[in-house]
């Protein structure tokens, strides 16, 4: 984890200190904003490799620096907010964040969701040696060393948990992946009323992927089971 530049942005400066020295003692440097035009411009001046954000801000807040972000950048975003109904995650996953924390949080969990997504993050970008791994399911093709999904030959951006879960399907076309089972081998930690976080996604990627997502070609649910990637 050393080299890796996290930004925290939340207008509560002492949330941002407490942060900042836990983050620091998992060798992370740490750069700071108190509202979103400044998490905005830090983006714009430094490398960052993770940002987490408070919902709640002045001036621009976390939903709409959110929105922002993800027009020309796919780093991950951890939002955490004091608010902790299912409708306030599903929006943020929505709008492009990669997870959600509640506050009051553990320091320790916080840290551990900031190294997940650091490591997915870095994998996802990375090296990947020489090997050409091409997967294809008719006109959806999937190069895992490049890291590009095409759809009928034009490019789609994914965020590193979307690839990951497409990466996965498509490693296994026409096998049902249960829920749980996406969010393990995804998210590499126990499933714990994980149906919303892997819907999200889901619901994300055939936005992406599928000429009518309502009526998705690829990505197919099998009610009660799971999901798979229909065998073309």
């Amino acid at each position: 984890m050393q080299n890796l530049n996290v930004l925290v942005v939340d207008d509560d400066r002492e949330i941002v200190n407490v942060i900042e020295i836990y983050l620091k003692n998992e060798g992370l440097k740490v750069l700071k904003a108190y509202d979103g035009i400044q998490a905005i411009q830090q983006l714009r001046e430094n490398e960052i490799h993770l940002i987490l954000m408070d919902i709640m801000m002045p001036k621009l807040d976390g939903i709409q620096t959110t929105l922002k972000i993800r027009e020309q950048n796919q780093i991950p975003i951890i939002l955490v907010s004091a608010k902790g109904e299912d409708t306030d995650k599903i929006i943020g996953l929505n709008l492009g964040a990669d997870d959600y924390i509640v506050k009051p949080f553990n320091p320790l969990e916080l840290v551990a969701r900031v190294k997940s997504q650091l490591r997915r993050y870095v994998t996802f970008s990375g090296s990947f040696g020489e090997r050409d791994d091409v997967l294809q399911c008719d006109g959806l093709v999937i190069n895992n060393t490049t890291k590009e999904v095409l759809v009928d030959g034009e490019p789609v951006r994914l965020t590193p948990i979307e690839y990951k879960i497409l990466h996965l399907l498509m490693q296994n076309q026409g096998r049902v992946f249960s829920i749980d089972e996406i969010y393990e081998k995804v998210w590499n930690e126990p499933s714990f009323n994980a149906e919303n976080t892997v819907a999200v996604h889901i619901r994300r990627i055939r936005e992406k992927i599928e000429f009518d997502p309502k009526k998705p070609k690829y990505l197919k649910v099998v009610w009660g089971l799971g999901y798979k990637i229909e065998k073309l």
